[in-house]
């Protein structure tokens, strides 16, 4: 059995399996604000304050802050 990932949503640290998605993190960091950041409500971003896809892989000690949807969407082309 592999052990579980450690990520940080909004400055609180969330465990979740390997291979699991930013969305996966946020879902169990608050599942309200997963299905937000689903339907584009809510935004993403890194420990930079750079966007961050919702797809993407989380890797052991990730830090991501959830944005208003406008907020998430800055410096992204579209």
């Amino acid at each position: 059995m592999t052990e579980p990932l450690i990520v940080f949503v909004n400055a609180r640290a969330v465990q979740v399996p390997q291979g699991a998605s930013v969305l996966d993190a946020v879902r169990a960091f608050d599942p309200a604000e997963g299905d937000a950041l689903a339907a584009g409500r809510r935004g993403l971003t890194d420990s930079r304050g750079l966007p961050a896809a919702a797809e993407s892989p989380v890797h052991g000690g990730a830090i991501f802050r959830l944005v208003s949807a406008r907020a998430g969407r800055a410096g992204v082309a579209e």
